[in-house]
């Protein structure tokens, strides 16, 4: 069986956790605490030298880190990742601005905000530039959605989960969504979907195998 190391309040964690209820795939949960080190420990810097989470824990002892590699993994063979060359180089092009101009700003205010206590004063020199940052990803976003339902051929794919795990959560950074229409209509369709759970959901192993 599969086992997923991760953190319950990490967006990057929550990716995957929501992928494999989509695909009602049975997997075990190890929590990590990053707040208390528990990624920093030999034990498991030996799994993942980067000390990071998610860490999917294959059978056999092999190991994936990175939150969108595993997601690209799981979902190889179902509709969440188009089996259309073209369809399947924009879902890693929307997963690749995800990790390079979104997650950067938008998941780091919220976890020095809001995660980390007396964060706020630790990193007031940052703020400016994730609000700027953040801001003009979420631009980006709701000019792609105003005419489309989801970021690619109007389907649910694994790019929505990329980008919904931080976005669904960005005011909890300080971020305002009322300026992004598209965006929070997207958010609600993404919520709607079948085998959809929020991020405080833990697997209970027999309702996930049913």
């Amino acid at each position: 069986m599969l086992k997923l190391h991760a953190m319950q309040s990490s967006g990057n964690c929550y990716k995957v956790r929501m992928l494999l209820a989509h695909l009602r795939m049975p997997f075990e949960l190890v929590d990590v605490d990053l707040l208390r080190g528990e990624n920093r420990t030999p034990e498991f810097l030996m799994k993942n030298p980067e000390g990071r989470v998610p860490l999917l824990e294959l059978p056999g002892g092999r190991f994936l880190p990175e939150s969108n590699a595993i997601l690209f993994f799981l979902a190889e063979g179902t509709a969440l990742l188009p089996g259309d060359a073209l369809a399947r180089a924009q879902v890693l092009r929307w997963m690749f601005f995800e990790q390079h101009s979104h997650e950067p700003a938008i998941a780091a205010a919220r976890f020095w905000l809001k995660l980390v206590r007396g964060g706020r004063e630790l990193r007031t020199h940052d703020i400016d530039r994730w609000m700027e940052e953040g801001y003009r990803a979420l631009k980006v976003m709701d000019r792609h959605l105003q005419r489309r339902s989801f970021f690619v051929d109007s389907a649910f794919t694994i790019a929505d989960i990329a980008l919904y795990a931080h976005t669904h959560v960005a005011e909890e950074g300080d971020f305002d969504l009322s300026a992004f229409p598209a965006v929070r209509r997207w958010l609600a369709r993404v919520a709607a979907q079948p085998d959809h759970v929020d991020m405080e959901w833990r697997p209970q192993l027999t309702e996930i195998a049913s």
